[in-house]
C-alpha cells in the first residue's frame, strides 16, 4: 500500500473511528487472490464490542463507496480489534494492559515476565512473580529499556473484580 493511499485511508477513517470513541490502531491492505483485504484495527480502553465493530464496518463501507480511496478493484473490508497477544507499542497499550502479565524483551538483552501495576510517562511499575514459592518482587523499568512487549495469555487470571485475598487466608483468620 502506498504511503499516499495509507494517509488517505487514515484521514478518511479516523473521524468515523473517533466518533465511536475508539482508537484507530492499524490499517493494512493485503492482496488476497484477485481481491485485496482492507483490515481496520480499532481499540479502546474498555475494549471493542462486536456490535460496535459491525456498526463501524457499515459506516466505513458507506464512506469508501462514496470515495475512490480503494480504487476500482474488489476488496474485502475487515473491522476488528487487536488480538490479545498483539505487541504493546504505544503508551495507551501499556495503560490498557495494567494488571496483565507481560513478556518484555529488554534493550540490554534478556527477557522479563512481569505484571504491570502502574504506568506513567517515563515507565512501568511491575510485579515480578516469585519463583519456587518466593514472594513477588517490585521492579521499575523505563520505556527506553523495553525493546518489545507482549501480553501473556493467562487462562486462570483473576478478574479485576476478584479479591486478591486467598480463601485459605480468610479461613485461617476465622479460626484465630
Amino acid at each position: 500500500m502506498s504511503t499516499t493511499q495509507s494517509e488517505r485511508l487514515r484521514g478518511l477513517l479516523e473521524p468515523l473511528v473517533g466518533a465511536k470513541d475508539l482508537d484507530l490502531e492499524e490499517i493494512t491492505v493485503t492482496p488476497a487472490g484477485k481481491r485485496r483485504v482492507l483490515r481496520v484495527v480499532v481499540d479502546s480502553d474498555e475494549g471493542v464490542q462486536l456490535d460496535t465493530c459491525a456498526e463501524l464496518s457499515r459506516e466505513i463501507s458507506e464512506k469508501l463507496d462514496e470515495t475512490d480511496a480503494m480504487g476500482n478493484g474488489e476488496y474485502v473490508l475487515e473491522v476488528t480489534s487487536p488480538g490479545a497477544d498483539r505487541p504493546l507499542t504505544e503508551h495507551r497499550h501499556y495503560v490498557r494492559a495494567t494488571g496483565r502479565l507481560v513478556k518484555f524483551q529488554l534493550t540490554e538483552g534478556g527477557e522479563l515476565i512481569a505484571r504491570i501495576l502502574g504506568v506513567d510517562e517515563e515507565g512501568l511499575d511491575l510485579e515480578v512473580p516469585g519463583v519456587k514459592g518466593r514472594k513477588p518482587t517490585s521492579r521499575r523499568i523505563a520505556f527506553d529499556s523495553v525493546a518489545k512487549a507482549r501480553v501473556e495469555i493467562e487462562f486462570n487470571r483473576k478478574s479485576k473484580n476478584e479479591s486478591d485475598v486467598d480463601v485459605a487466608d480468610v479461613d485461617a483468620e476465622k479460626e484465630a
